[in-house]
C-alpha cells in the first residue's frame, strides 16, 4: 500500500471513529449499534499498520489482491448489519402489534365504564 493510500485510509478510519462517538454523544446512535462501527473502524486502522496481515488473510481464503479481501469483508459486514436491523425491525413491529391490542382493549373498557357512567347519572336523575 502506497503511503497515500495509508494516509487516506486512517484518516476515513479515524472520521469513522470520531463521528460514531459524536453520534453517540449526542444520543442520535445507541451504544449497542456504535460497538459495529467502532469495531470496523478499528480493524481498518490496524489493518493499515499490520498491512502483512490483511496479504495474510487474503492468502489464507484464497483471494489474489488484498482489495478483494477487503470488498469481501465489506460484504460481509453489510450483510451482519442486515441481519441486525432485520431481528430488530422483527422486534419492534412485535412490540407495535402488542401496544396496538392493548391499546384497542384499554379504549373498550373505557367506553363500557363511560357508558355505566353516563347510564348511572341517567338512572339517578330519573329516580329523584
Amino acid at each position: 500500500m502506497t503511503f497515500k493510500q495509508q494516509i487516506f485510509s486512517l484518516l476515513v478510519s479515524i472520521s469513522v471513529f470520531i463521528f460514531t462517538i459524536d453520534l453517540v454523544r449526542k444520543k442520535r446512535l445507541r451504544e449497542e449499534y456504535s460497538l459495529l462501527w467502532l469495531t470496523t473502524s478499528m480493524t481498518m486502522i490496524v489493518l493499515i499498520f499490520k498491512y502483512d496481515w490483511l496479504v495474510g488473510v487474503t492468502r489464507l481464503i484464497g483471494a489474489v489482491l488484498p482489495t478483494t479481501t477487503l470488498f469481501l469483508g465489506s460484504i460481509l459486514f453489510l450483510l451482519v448489519l442486515s441481519v441486525q436491523f432485520s431481528i430488530k425491525i422483527s422486534k419492534l413491529t412485535n412490540q407495535v402489534k402488542d401496544l396496538v391490542q392493548e391499546n384497542a382493549l384499554l379504549r373498550y373498557e373505557f367506553e363500557q365504564a363511560r357508558k355505566k357512567g353516563e347510564n348511572a347519572v341517567v338512572e339517578t336523575a330519573t329516580e329523584g
